[in-house]
């Protein structure tokens, strides 16, 4: 991770960590450096740079902050408005930007924001890249062969204008709508938009297709964002499925890159199970590329057993959808993704996308005449118990030789029955320890072991 920006980008509570004065200078940096880029080649045209927004009070500030910054350095700004992140990707990509912007903090709480960078091909901003933004924000910066105290200003007619371009979302919109192979026509559908991006994208898909859309958490307010709803909340949903009767649900995080589903019975099913349904929908017809599904180091033990089962490969990557994506596309993989509900269909995306995911969902449902639960029947979930533990210090705690092991210890216990895996957050101060075993009991005796020495030697907060 960097100095500000960790794997899905720079996020903070606003006006602490994150505040409308890092914003401006994001905007300030990319709006020159992009401008800069063309001037070099010879293009005196101003950038051309898309920001998306969810639904978060802070949203509002920090979309204004990264439009002062963008236009003082001669970039036009183009509003897509509240959107998802994936819409951004799209759009950025498809109608040629030099870069895309997208203000939100995807399933953490309304009070923290945070600004997800995207490049012109609708993928996660290069490293390369990221290292300029944070050498600018900390005064350091040197590129194109000089080192910049500060950033030139635009001036007279090269200053940038701000473009409405809800058009842009509009077309996402319909580029989802093409992608149903199927009419839902009959089947009762829910969705939980979690007050947050997908509040008036994803009923709009679901009713052009045909279902009976049933839709909760869909009244931003600016505070309620993930609030008690969404994929980190699925409870809410499960509960609407069986009481409506309704033949599946679909719930979002905040940003919609996530999907969780829940079957017709209230069943969780999660990224893993969701990896599952669609890699053996492709490996049946032909279409699984490579015969390798991409998962993380934290999917379960029972994915690569299922999978086994029908004779398809898998890869294992870091936790992050960006290093699945970079998995993918350097070996040419159609599909992979994460436990949380960050699935990418490599043909269609270059992001996770929640309401694609769904889509496909949908699509497999329908193929195959069967339910959800029907779907997920195969695959059994082994017990696993994740504790996310609040430390000062990720490297610190990680690096303790009590910490260490403690690990070891566990992991030689566990044997060829389970594992243990302890892991920093990419993007908050937490330390992740999960087991994963026969039975609840051995997971959490393992996780009570870990955790208890990481408190013990004082690195808790």
């Amino acid at each position: 991770m960097g100095r500000y920006f960790g794997t899905d980008g720079f996020r903070g509570t606003a006006n602490e960590n994150l505040t409308a004065d890092h914003a401006f200078k994001v905007g300030r940096f990319l709006g020159w450096y992009y401008g800069e880029l063309k001037r070099q080649n010879g293009d005196n045209s101003a950038p051309r740079i898309l920001i998306g927004k969810d639904t978060r009070r802070s949203s509002y500030m920090f979309e204004y902050s990264l439009v002062g910054g963008l236009t003082a350095s001669g970039a036009d700004a183009y509003l897509l408005h509240v959107t998802t992140t994936p819409s951004v990707a799209y759009i950025a990509r498809v109608d040629s930007f030099d870069c895309g912007i997208m203000i939100s903090a995807s399933h953490n709480p309304y009070y923290d924001n945070g600004l997800k960078l995207i490049n012109k091909n609708g993928e996660k901003m290069e490293d390369t890249v990221i290292d300029l933004v944070e050498d600018y924000l900390d005064g350091k910066l040197n590129v194109f062969g000089k080192e910049w105290k500060e950033l030139p200003f635009a001036h007279d007619a090269a200053i940038g204008r701000t473009i409405d371009y809800v058009s842009g979302r509009n077309r996402y919109i319909g580029y989802l709508i093409s992608l149903g192979m199927y009419s839902f026509r009959g089947k009762k559908i829910g969705l939980d938009c979690a007050n947050g991006a997908s509040w008036n994208i994803a009923k709009a898909v679901f009713d052009a297709l045909g279902a009976e859309t049933h839709v909760i958490n869909a009244a931003p307010d600016g505070t309620n964002i993930n609030n008690n709803a969404g994929s980190t909340h699925i409870e809410g949903l499960q509960k609407f499925v069986v009481e409506n009767g309704l033949d599946v649900g679909f719930a979002y995080d905040g940003d919609a890159d996530r999907c969780l589903c829940v079957d017709e019975k209230g069943n969780v099913i999660d990224g893993d199970q969701i990896l599952y349904i669609y890699g053996r929908y492709m490996k049946e017809r032909g279409k699984l590329v490579n015969n390798t599904v991409v998962t993380t180091v934290m999917s379960n033990f029972g994915l690569y057993k299922a999978f086994d089962e029908i004779d398809v490969g898998y890869a294992k990557t870091a936790v992050g959808d960006k290093y699945v994506y970079e998995y993918m596309k350097e070996h040419d993989c159609c599909i992979g993704g994460e436990q949380s509900g960050h699935i990418i269909f490599s043909k269609y995306a270059s992001t996770g996308d929640g309401i694609l995911t769904s889509l496909k969902i949908m699509q497999v449902i329908m193929a195959r005449e069967k339910t959800l639960s029907e779907l997920a029947a195969p695959f059994t979930v082994y017990p696993q118990v994740l504790v996310n533990v609040k430390v000062k210090d990720k490297d610190a705690a990680q690096a303790d030789a009590a910490v260490k092991a403690a690990v070891e210890k566990a992991a030689e216990e566990l044997g060829s029955t389970g594992r243990i895996l302890v892991r920093p957050s990419g993007t908050e101060p937490l330390i992740r320890v999960m087991v994963e075993a026969e039975n609840k009991d051995i997971c959490q005796k393992y996780v009570d072991m870990v955790v208890d020495v990481i408190k013990a030697n004082g690195h808790t907060v």
